[in-house]
C-alpha cells in the first residue's frame, strides 16, 4: 500500500484533520497522480455534516487536478508528469447500456463515486482528493489543457460537467436562447459556457449586485428575478433554462419563460419538486434534470475550454484552511469556486 497526506474526518462532528492513508498499490491499469489543487464543492460540505456514522471516515475532494507521478503496467494512454483531472467518478460496471452509451454517470450499478463509494475490486472505501496523492483507473484519468491555470480548471470535472451535458444535450449554439438561473459555482460556468457555445445567455439572478458580474461573465440579458415586471417581461422568451439553485424553490416561474417546445433542466436541487401540469402543458414544454457527466462530454468540455480560455473564477487557499473555506461556503461567501492549493502536502 501507499501512504500519502490527507485531511480526513473519523467520525460525525468532526473536523478536517491532517494525517496520512493508505492508497492501494498500482494495478495494471492505475494511475497515480500528485494532486496539486481540489475543488471546495458544497457536496463536501454536505458530507461533512451529515450524521451516519456508517460514512465515516471521510477525506472530501471530488474535483481536482495534478500530474501524472506513475502507471500501471497496462496504462497506455499517459505517461509520468503529464497533466491530468479527475472527476467525481472514478470506475463504473463498463457493461450496462448507459456505460456503453459513453453515460458512465448512469451506471446501472451506479458509478463508483470519488470518494464515500466502494471499490469494485477489493470493496474498500473510496477517500477523495483532498490528499497529497490519488489512483485512479486510467478511464477516469483526463487529459487537461496545460495552458491554463490548474486552480481554475479543477470545478470543471464537477460543476463545470454538471451544466456542460445540459447544454450539449439540448444543443445551446448559435440561435439559441439560453437562460441561467443562479451564478454560483455552477451558474457561473454555465453562463461562460453556454456563451462560448454562441448561445444568447440571459441570467436570472435574486441579486442585483450581481447584473455586472452576469455580463461580464458572458449574458446578454440579467432578470432580477424577484422583480415582477421582469420575468413578465422575459415570459416565452428562451429555448433551455439551465437551472442551478441548491435550495428548494418554485420552478414555475422559470417554466414561464420558456417559448414553444422549451426545457427546464433543474441541476440544483436534488429534492423533490412540485409543478402545476397546466405549466408544462401551454408551450409543451418538458421538465427535465442531469446529474455529472460521462467519459466522452468530460474529455470534450476540457478540450472545449482549453480551446476557448475558460475556467472557473476561484479563490485559491491553502490546504491547512480548508475549515476557514467550508465555513464561507456554508455561507455563500465565495465567489465562485473555493479551490484547495495541496501543493503544501508532503508527498
Amino acid at each position: 500500500m501507499r501512504q500519502t497526506a490527507a485531511y480526513r474526518a473519523d467520525q460525525p462532528g468532526d473536523h478536517l484533520t491532517l494525517g496520512t492513508i493508505e492508497r492501494r498499490d498500482l494495478r495494471p491499469d492505475d494511475v497515480a497522480v500528485r494532486v496539486t489543487h481540489c475543488g471546495v464543492c458544497h457536496t463536501d460540505l454536505h458530507t461533512l455534516r451529515g450524521t451516519d456514522p456508517d460514512a465515516f471516515p471521510v477525506v472530501p475532494g471530488h474535483e481536482f487536478v495534478g500530474v501524472v507521478t506513475a502507471t500501471g503496467t497496462d496504462v497506455g494512454g499517459f505517461a509520468v508528469g503529464d497533466p491530468v483531472a479527475v472527476g467525481n467518478i472514478v470506475d463504473s460496471c463498463g457493461a450496462c447500456a448507459m456505460c456503453r452509451a459513453g453515460q458512465e454517470n448512469y451506471c446501472a450499478e451506479f458509478p463508483t463515486l470519488t470518494y464515500g463509494g466502494r471499490d469494485r475490486v477489493d470493496g474498500t472505501p473510496t477517500l477523495g482528493a483532498y490528499s497529497a496523492e490519488h489512483v485512479v483507473r486510467e478511464d477516469f484519468v483526463y487529459r487537461r489543457p496545460a495552458h491554463l491555470d490548474p486552480a481554475g480548471v479543477a470545478p470543471l470535472m464537477c460543476a463545470g460537467v454538471t451544466v456542460w451535458e445540459p447544454l450539449r444535450r439540448w444543443e445551446a449554439g448559435p440561435g439559441q436562447r439560453v437562460g441561467v438561473v443562479g451564478i454560483g459555482g455552477l451558474g457561473h460556468l454555465a453562463v461562460k459556457l453556454a456563451a462560448a457555445l454562441g448561445a444568447e445567455v440571459t441570467v436570472f439572478t435574486t441579486s442585483a449586485d450581481k447584473v455586472d458580474d452576469a455580463r461580464r461573465l458572458g449574458a446578454t440579458h440579467v432578470v432580477v428575478s424577484t422583480d415582477p415586471d421582469q420575468m413578465r417581461r422575459a415570459a416565452q422568451s428562451l429555448d433551455l433554462v439551465v437551472d442551478t439553485v441548491a435550495v428548494e424553490h418554485d420552478l414555475e416561474p422559470y417554466l414561464a419563460v420558456l417559448d414553444l417546445d422549451g426545457t427546464l433542466c433543474s441541476v440544483g436541487h436534488l429534492g423533490p419538486v412540485s409543478v402545476e401540469t397546466m405549466a408544462l402543458l401551454v408551450g409543451r414544454k418538458s421538465l427535465s434534470s442531469s446529474g455529472s457527466g460521462g467519459r466522452p462530454r468530460t474529455q470534450e468540455l476540457l478540450d472545449f475550454c482549453g480551446e476557448h480560455g475558460i475556467t472557473a473564477d476561484v479563490e485559491v487557499v491553502p490546504s491547512a484552511d480548508v475549515d476557514r473555506a467550508l465555513e464561507r461556503l456554508a455561507r455563500n461567501d465565495v465567489r465562485y469556486r473555493f479551490v484547495l492549493d495541496l501543493s503544501d502536502l508532503p508527498d
